[in-house]
């Protein structure tokens, strides 16, 4: 069962990077290009976790490093498309989507994509006709996961509150 403790470190940290990446992406206080400069900051972090730590292992355990050179076009493909998936969200935030809603759909529909192109790689024994109709009715309920998610979101607190405080005159000695 420790492939499920992985499982849920993923679903954890995928499930806040989009709340997180939005955030930094406001944070770099520029409305036009803050979503490119919160995206090179991803890639550093990237570049830390996904190549310095992977070549500190191999090293560690003595690897050949022999990489087979369609191993290496799969593997930069894969990595291409987890880039530019995250860049998509971060389209999707500068065109005024909102993590609750393109989290939803993107989490909802990923599995979907997932499953599909799952089945025709590694086809099941017995060919198509063998998927089992509970495969087809959990991607529909994915789909209406998403689309639930995304149409009965929460709203946001008004701001007004902030402004009415920082509007207020200050008076530092208190009522008199």
């Amino acid at each position: 069962m420790q492939w499920l403790v992985y499982v849920l470190l993923t679903v954890a940290t995928w499930g806040l990077y989009g709340v997180f990446l939005h955030s930094g992406q406001l944070a770099m206080g520029d409305p036009v290009l803050g979503r490119y400069k919160a995206f090179l900051f991803v890639g550093v972090a990237y570049f830390i976790i996904a190549v310095l730590a992977p070549l500190l292992l191999l090293k560690v355990n003595h690897s050949d490093f022999n990489f087979p050179s369609k191993g290496v076009w799969i593997s930069l493909f894969a990595g291409a498309l987890g880039a530019i998936g995250a860049f998509g969200i971060l389209l999707a935030f500068g065109a005024k989507g909102t993590p609750t809603v393109v989290m939803a759909i993107v989490f909802a529909g990923a599995p979907i994509v997932n499953a599909v192109a799952a089945t025709l790689m590694h086809p099941p024994k017995g060919g198509l006709a063998a998927v089992p109709w509970q495969f087809y009715v959990g991607i529909v309920l994915a789909a209406a996961g998403g689309c639930i998610v995304s149409y009965y979101k929460p709203a946001p607190a008004p701001k007004t509150t902030a402004k009415v405080a920082a509007a207020a005159p200050s008076n530092p000695s208190g009522p008199r």
